[in-house]
């Protein structure tokens, strides 16, 4: 199957087959997080209480662990959900906010990719240079400068740095920034699309991610080609919102219209805006 394909594919089986995707997420945008997997298709929910998330995660098809906001129950939350998960062979999202920015996230991120089966990490180039052990002044939960993919030489760096590490992790690689790059071992892609009132708003990151969960909770066996398309489609809807504003229009009506263009983009339209390029 082509890539496009692919794509299209993706979507139409996440509309089709609304998987229910488990996030253990970041309190700041976990209202954005649920009806962002809605817009796509699929159904949310959310629990991280210990003695809840094991029973959440067993009626689930996909499980997304977000580090934003991190706590010592659900620290808990996440590795007992993380087991359960594995244990039934579900698809796994680790979204690492913030790795480097502090000890323990970074020591939690880092615990939860060497303990649990995870189907793809999904952060910025920052985030994941932390956990891959790379040396990553991280600042925040932004990527730092220097760390940013903002042509196509810097993007087949990255895609190298991609390849390498999902082989050493045993996982998908999502990177994302003024150009996303998603790989595998084997496999790389750029996507440019998107547009840098995403990175305006709270959660277009965390977002993502959740909407991740449910593309590779359908095509876990094509993880690659599933966070291909959830990065395409989050891509193609941040520039569809874009280009409804007009100069009276802020980031509050940007991040609805984002919420409007990811519920009303079909997989022919993914394939038809996408831009793509293998590295």
């Amino acid at each position: 199957m082509s890539t496009s394909a692919s794509i299209s594919a993706c979507a139409q089986s996440v509309r089709e087959t609304c998987p229910l995707v488990h996030c253990i997420t970041n309190y700041v945008t976990v209202e954005g997080c649920a009806n962002a997997v809605l817009a796509v298709g699929g159904s949310p929910i959310m629990s991280d209480e210990p003695a809840d998330v094991e029973d959440i995660t067993s009626i689930c098809d996909a499980l997304v662990l977000n580090i934003g906001t991190l706590n010592a129950r659900s620290i808990e939350g996440m590795k007992v959900a993380g087991a359960r998960a594995a244990s039934l062979g579900h698809a796994i999202v680790l979204d690492p906010v913030g790795a480097g920015a502090s000890a323990l996230r970074t020591k939690t991120a880092c615990e939860l990719l060497d303990t649990l089966p995870v189907t793809l990490v999904r952060g910025n180039m920052s985030e994941v240079k932390a956990i891959a052990g790379a040396a990553a002044a991280t600042q925040g939960v932004d990527v730092n400068p220097e760390d940013a993919v903002t042509d196509m030489d810097a993007a087949r760096r990255a895609a190298a740095f991609a390849r390498d590490f999902a082989a050493k992790a045993g996982c998908v690689v999502a990177i994302t920034g003024p150009i996303d790059i998603v790989a595998d071992a084997n496999r790389a892609f750029a996507v440019s699309n998107g547009t840098p009132l995403q990175g305006r708003i709270t959660g277009s990151g965390c977002m993502l991610s959740a909407i991740s969960g449910a593309y590779v909770a359908r095509f876990a066996e094509e993880a690659l080609e599933a966070a291909l398309a959830a990065v395409v489609h989050m891509g193609v809807a941040g520039q569809r919102a874009e280009a409804r504003m007009t100069e009276a229009d802020g980031t509050g009506t940007f991040r609805t219209y984002l919420m409007d263009a990811l519920s009303l983009l079909s997989g022919a339209d993914l394939v038809r805006f996408a831009r793509i390029e293998e590295l």
